[in-house]
């Protein structure tokens, strides 16, 4: 098993079909097999029957993994990270806001000697297609800037929904993960750098896709993102050895 593809989700019945129907697509037409796990996180709706009803062709193995309740982004990617098999493990949003075709940047650089490969919306070479909403961007500019100053990992999108990891990278990083909310990506991140993986980042096609699951429509939920990010240096206090 030479890829696995996680895909959290929650209630994603509507557009976690766009996504399998192109992702199968695209694997299927590859010289090596893979496998696609899509981790409904407390799924209310059709979800888990949806993913089940899919015939995946005969290079991808297609499962789900549902639980209740609700955990949480972060919960989901490191239930789904820590079950696949793959040599590289790669995860992407439900929502497609990044083509399945641009994993081959990302497993090139695995190849070349990196431990995690991040798809990035700001690096040269990016395409943006639909932006968020001017106050959004505004408040992912801010958070990164204090992101930086605050763990000293200075990448410049570390919330793009699309990463790609070496099986151990993957093992050891979310066996240590703690969060389980959407700021788990720069914990990861930060646990990477501390244990001295090596990470690249490479630009993606981006869209912003509308109705997103994940709201930051308050100002209490807004203070909630800083709250976590604040909580990552005190859950690792113990120093990492180097990988």
């Amino acid at each position: 098993m030479k890829l696995s593809i996680i895909i959290p989700a929650y209630n994603e019945e509507d557009r976690i079909i766009h996504t399998l129907d192109a992702s199968l697509a695209f694997l299927n037409q590859q010289n090596f097999q893979s496998e696609i796990i899509v981790v409904s996180d407390g799924s209310t709706d059709r979800t888990r029957s949806v993913v089940e009803e899919f015939d995946s062709g005969i290079k991808v193995d297609l499962r789900v993994i549902e639980y209740h309740p609700n955990r949480g982004k972060g919960y989901a990617v490191r239930t789904g990270m820590l079950a696949g098999n793959g040599e590289m493990l790669l995860f992407m949003d439900a929502d497609y806001a990044v083509p399945i075709e641009e994993i081959t940047r990302g497993m090139d650089l695995i190849e070349s000697g990196f431990d995690v490969a991040m798809g990035s919306r700001a690096v040269t070479g990016a395409v943006v297609a639909d932006h968020q909403n001017f106050f959004r961007e505004l408040s992912a500019k801010l958070y990164n800037l204090i992101q930086a100053a605050y763990l000293g990992i200075f990448y410049k999108d570390t919330q793009c929904g699309f990463k790609i990891f070496t099986k151990t990278a993957a093992r050891r990083l979310f066996g240590l993960q703690k969060l389980n909310s959407v700021i788990f990506d720069p914990e990861i991140l930060w646990l990477a750098k501390n244990a001295g993986f090596r990470i690249a980042e490479f630009p993606v096609n981006w869209r912003h896709v509308g109705n997103s699951r994940i709201q930051y429509d308050s100002l209490k939920k807004s203070l909630f993102v800083f709250q976590e990010l604040f909580r990552i240096r005190k859950l690792h206090e113990k120093p990492l050895p180097n990988c």
